[in-house]
């Protein structure tokens, strides 16, 4: 399973990350809106998880 993290805050983005990768699961990160945007767009992922209030473009902008 692909997911695709979604947070700008870094240290909260690795926990999360870790977290999903020692339970087998294959991550990405994003630091910012634009850049998660860009990133879903490009790849097929089975779930994304995303912070609201985010740098560039918003979580809810970005859902839409």
């Amino acid at each position: 399973m692909q997911i695709l993290i979604i947070e700008d805050d870094q240290r909260l983005a690795n926990i999360i990350k870790r977290g999903l990768e020692e339970n087998s699961y294959e991550t990405r990160v994003a630091y910012d809106g634009k850049m998660g945007l860009k990133l879903a767009l490009g790849q097929d992922f089975d779930l994304i998880i995303s912070d609201i209030i985010l740098p560039e473009i918003n979580g809810l902008e970005l859902c839409r």
